[in-house]
């Protein structure tokens, strides 16, 4: 344990729907199998704003998961980690036994939920404390800023491959939030690029920026009656791909649909949509679920920043957040004020770094 560390470091906490306020408390020492992690950067998620603002938390926690930092102390029996390596926080261990492991879909993990994901305080602190298996290191020359997007990525990259595009498929994107900004920015890395629907000019504005084919409000799109089943929109796309959470999008989402297409669910939401089976039936449509990353999905986001190929000075918002403007920062983002990836270092305003 260096001696180096500090005793007590400042944190986000969640007390109530809207309400996070900074407190001290004790750095954490790791224990058996688990790293101290000294937290650059740490980008605000869409679930974040669940959690803080629509009341999904638990009063007292600290949020934020998307981080990158360098690793400062470890635990008895830690191995391949040393003091100063810079790593981001990647997947919860799985099991690696069962069937759904076994077939290289970790993501489906039969016993996720259980002993395999212990719960640590997030990084919305100086510092934060990860098992030693879910970190991945940071590529050379790689900015730690830029390394914290490596997770949305993941997430993004995994929706996309949920998709199973084909050569010459067509693409729509529900929402530009990071994640939807993140799917297309990773599809025109690929070559591809989609259409973007979106009710947010800034977010649409953010969309063009990245090479979105169109950049369209919802209102633009053609919706049906449910004695239509039949008919498809002017063009229809092979895939949409909902980012978005929002119950109408996903319902929306499914009228854009050519015969045979794919509505692949990224974002997450509590509203329950309400499809019409008659459309799904005779247009042989799919629903497919999208839950967090490919077994090498933390690799491929982290090869694909460092490559330069991801826009990571339009995605990322200029100006970092404080600790202490984190409830301002959700405010922004829940209202979509805010178009790009927020985010957060790990001091008070006195001490904010701007990029």
């Amino acid at each position: 344990m260096s001696e180096a560390l500090p005793d007590r470091m400042h944190v986000a906490v969640y007390r109530r729907p809207g309400e996070v306020v900074v407190e001290e408390r004790p750095v954490p020492r790791p224990g058996p199998g688990q790293v101290l992690v000294e937290v650059d950067h740490c980008g605000v998620c869409g679930s974040d704003i669940h959690m803080l603002v629509d009341g999904w938390g638990t009063p007292g926690m600290v949020a934020g998961h998307e981080f990158a930092g360098t690793v400062r102390a470890l635990g008895p029996d830690v191995a391949g980690w040393s003091a100063d390596d810079v790593v981001v926080g990647g997947p919860s261990p799985r099991c690696g036994h069962c069937r759904r492991c076994l077939e290289g879909k970790p993501s489906q993990c039969e016993r996720r939920g259980t002993i395999v994901d212990g719960h640590v305080d997030g990084a919305f602190a100086r510092f934060v404390l990860s098992d030693a298996r879910a970190l991945r290191r940071v590529p050379t020359g790689l900015a730690p800023r830029a390394a914290a997007l490596a997770e949305p990525l993941a997430v993004a990259l995994h929706g996309i491959t949920r998709a199973g595009l084909g050569g010459g498929e067509t693409v729509m994107i529900f929402g530009a939030g990071p994640i939807g900004a993140l799917a297309l920015a990773a599809l025109v890395a690929e070559g591809r690029t989609a259409t973007v629907v979106e009710p947010s000019e800034a977010r649409r504005e953010l969309a063009v920026r990245l090479g979105a084919r169109a950049a369209l409000q919802p209102g633009d799109l053609q919706r049906f009656e449910r004695h239509q089943p039949e008919r498809l929109a002017e063009p229809a796309v092979d895939v949409v791909l909902e980012c978005s959470g929002k119950k109408a999008a996903m319902e929306l989402g499914l009228h854009q649909l050519a015969r045979g297409g794919r509505l692949v669910l990224v974002g997450a939401g509590m509203d329950e949509p309400a499809f019409d089976p008659n459309r799904v039936l005779l247009n042989e449509l799919e629903i497919r679920g999208s839950f967090v990353y490919d077994a090498d999905g933390f690799e491929r986001a982290l090869d694909l920043l460092a490559s330069g190929a991801v826009p990571v000075d339009v995605l990322v918002e200029q100006a970092d957040v404080t600790l202490d403007g984190i409830p301002a920062a959700l405010d922004g983002l829940a209202s979509a004020r805010i178009a790009g990836k927020v985010m957060v270092v790990p001091r008070l305003r006195g001490e904010a770094v701007t990029i």
